[in-house]
């Protein structure tokens, strides 16, 4: 198992050298730009690393590229769901092929959980629309 220190270096290295799909998807996640909520890339929940994460709600988005274990990935989502988190999982192919659709699923998500601090402002609201 990683200490600390390794798992913090492996996120760094993995922020340095994201894939070509976590690009994409990072473009439409970051700076609040989905529906006003904040995410982070790469976040350390040891002892594993998660590709992005909202934490106002709990929601952990990981990509999936053709080195991921079914088997492993079920075993993660597992110690997700019992640590309070969700998480949704989409293909290099879906983010691809379909961006809208996993901008959609995502923002849908995001909608349907509960806040994980009620009545403490963790995003700001979105703008109106003009």
């Amino acid at each position: 198992m990683a200490t600390e220190r390794e798992l913090s270096e492996f996120a760094r290295q993995l922020r340095r050298n994201p894939t070509e799909w976590e690009i994409r998807l990072w473009r439409h996640l970051s700076n609040s730009q989905l529906g006003g909520y904040k995410f982070r890339r790469q976040a350390k929940f040891a002892p594993y690393i998660v590709d992005f994460f909202c934490p106002s709600k709990g929601l952990i988005i990981e990509l999936d590229g053709d080195t991921h274990s079914p088997e492993s990935d079920e075993a993660r989502d597992i110690y997700f769901l019992r640590s309070g988190f969700t998480t949704l999982r989409f293909s290099n192919a879906e983010v691809r092929e379909n961006l809208e659709g996993v901008l959609q699923t995502i923002l849908a998500k995001l909608s349907s959980l509960p806040d994980r601090w009620p009545g403490f402002a963790t995003t700001p609201p979105p703008q109106p629309l003009p």
